[in-house]
């Protein structure tokens, strides 16, 4: 059976990108997703579909059922190809590191004047209180994102094209 254009990626491991809170993984994974012909998924968009905002989801269900949801979406989300955004506390769970051992995994970090910048919409529950909570959640997360991640690009100030240009020679050079 002959594979369709872009069927090549699932023989490939997901690529996840992981990382702090406003970091771009979104937007850089959309962007790399499309270069690459693969198929793109977001954790917290997963989230938001099946089970509304995440701020109204926090504030009825809590912290812990967010988790859940977030586990369950990543679970469908990292298959054989697709290029995934995983939410930031993502790899807070288990069974998500575990999948995450078994694909390409970016840690796309920020700095913190660049996150305050992205993190003015609002929307975020654990960093309503501003950029000190970012702070410490990121420095939190730090190790763990580091000892998961397969390489890591700064999206602080380089321009989104200049990183998924980067990203797809690294990824097309890592799976020849």
């Amino acid at each position: 059976m002959s594979a369709l254009p872009g069927d090549e990626a699932s023989t490939v491991p997901p690529v996840a990108l992981i990382g702090p809170m406003a970091a771009g993984k979104s937007s850089l994974g959309r962007k790399l997703a499309s270069r690459l012909g693969r198929t793109f998924a977001d954790t917290d968009r997963l989230v938001v579909l099946e089970h509304g905002p995440i701020p109204e989801l926090f504030a009825a269900e809590g912290e812990a059922a967010f988790r859940r949801y977030e586990a369950a979406a990543a679970r469908r989300a990292l298959v054989p190809g697709a290029v995934v955004a995983l939410g930031g506390g993502a790899v807070l769970d288990e069974g998500t590191r575990a999948l995450l051992a078994q694909a390409t995994v970016v840690l796309v970090t920020v700095d913190e004047r660049a996150a305050e910048r992205r993190l003015s919409g609002g929307g975020r529950p654990l960093v309503a209180d501003g950029i000190a909570s970012w702070r410490r959640i990121a420095a939190e997360r730090e190790p763990l994102y580091r000892s998961l991640a397969d390489t890591a690009v700064d999206s602080s100030r380089t321009p989104m094209a200049q990183l998924v240009s980067t990203l797809e020679a690294w990824l097309r050079e890592r799976e020849r």
